[in-house]
């Protein structure tokens, strides 16, 4: 088995200097990284060295960028920003904890964007400047706390901020998406089975009935009717959703649709609270990271509202920018604003008071947060008896709609 020659840094920023036995490279640097290292550089023993020519160097130097789809993964991002902050916090140099993780990184968005933030950082640029011209990783929320670090001189603190603010969003979005998988994998087979039935079984059933002329009751004719409309117009299943979600995005590009759209979500029973919860936590820890970190409320105020992605909230956030700039508190025009419960203005007011409005801040997002896990877990244990009546209410019609010209056919064959 090759033998592998590698330097490293451990989490402390100590150099290492040490040997691995793999079966190649990749495996010696995922082995490396499993002991808790950062790998600077590996080379297989006893590999000579080849000289290269000037079309070689030229190569290697050039950007080794790959062909992506798509911006960066919320998980990959996570990773990241815990990574850099735990190199920033073992005291390694920007540039060459970037060029490390880029080194890890595998091929994709994320890489790509990290070769471009490593050319820039190298042609003079400043992070917050070079991840600015990365916007397929790096969105305005992450810039401008870097860029608060930068001019703190605590941009390993601000880091390891970004990087906690980012494993709590993470960590709801795999609760709330988790929770669904159950209801929606159950959702989706009783459509397709359902679908298979009616397009399928029912017209089988039909022509023994018309062979035998039997009179149908009643709640036959629906069944059949239902499954003609099944057969003759299929093609409207998938139609009718994708015309729907069309529709949606069509009315969510005018503000006044969208606004009118956002604000009817919030109006739905359980789901608009689970929405409207999920939106103030959010919007609420935002906020709170960006003036801990030092960023000017009023462009704090604006990097929290584009977070919202919701229509009302966005023009609530408009009003409370408007009022601060006229020398109001954040409370009074929240309270006018009523998308949050008097317990969060009266939060915000006290922060506002002591001083330590981003602590508030937090404790509103962490109450927020637990009431949204309460409140999906509360939704998925409603929906499972609903489903199991509704599907049972959708077989039972079924069976009972086929059994009863049956039973009369078998009485007048008796």
């Amino acid at each position: 088995m090759p033998m592998f020659q590698y330097e490293a840094m451990d989490k402390t920023g100590t150099e290492v200097k040490d040997s691995i036995e793999a079966q190649t490279e990749a495996d010696a640097q995922q082995l490396i990284r499993d002991q808790g290292y950062f790998v600077t550089r590996i080379q297989e023993k006893g590999r000579a060295k080849k000289k290269k020519s000037p079309q070689d160097k030229k190569k290697a130097k050039g950007p080794k960028r790959t062909f992506t789809i798509g911006g960066v993964r919320p998980k990959d991002l996570t990773t990241f920003t815990r990574q850099l902050s735990t190199l920033q916090d073992a005291g390694l140099p920007i540039l060459r904890s970037l060029k490390i993780l880029e080194g890890q990184a595998k091929p994709g968005p994320l890489k790509n964007s990290l070769l471009g933030v490593v050319d820039d950082i190298e042609s003079g640029s400043t992070l917050s400047e070079a991840m600015a011209k990365q916007p397929k990783a790096f969105d305005s929320l992450y810039v401008n706390m870097v860029k608060a670090g930068e001019a703190s001189g605590a941009l390993e603190i601000i880091l390891r901020r970004l990087a906690e603010f980012k494993e709590r969003s993470e960590s709801l979005k795999r609760k709330v998406k988790g929770a669904m998988i159950y209801p929606g994998a159950v959702v989706t087979v009783a459509v397709l089975i359902v679908g298979f039935i009616m397009y399928y079984i029912i017209p089988k059933f039909k022509k023994i009935f018309a062979g035998f002329d039997v009179e149908l009751p009643g709640i036959t004719v629906i069944l059949m009717e239902v499954s003609d409309s099944v057969v003759n117009y299929w093609y409207l299943g998938p139609t009718i959703p994708i015309g729907f979600y069309l529709l949606y995005k069509i009315i969510k590009k005018n503000k006044t649709g969208a606004f009118i759209v956002d604000m009817l979500s919030l109006k739905i029973p359980i789901l608009g609270k689970i929405l409207s919860k999920s939106i103030v936590a959010r919007t609420c820890r935002v906020l709170g990271t960006l003036i801990a970190s030092g960023v000017p409320i009023l462009e704090a105020l604006i990097i929290s509202r584009d977070t919202a992605g919701n229509a009302v909230f966005y023009r609530a956030f408009d009003n409370i920018y408007a009022a601060i700039r006229e020398g109001e508190t954040i409370a009074v025009p929240l309270r006018e604003a009523k998308i949050t419960d008097v317990m969060v203005v009266n939060m915000v007011d006290v922060g506002e008071e002591t001083g330590a409005l981003d602590t508030m801040l937090y404790k509103v997002a962490d109450v927020y947060d637990e009431e949204v896990a309460v409140l999906v877990d509360g939704l998925i244990s409603m929906l499972e008896p609903i489903m199991i009546v509704v599907l049972g209410g959708i077989v039972g019609f079924i069976v009972i709609a086929l059994f009863m010209p049956l039973i009369e056919l078998i009485n007048n064959l008796s």
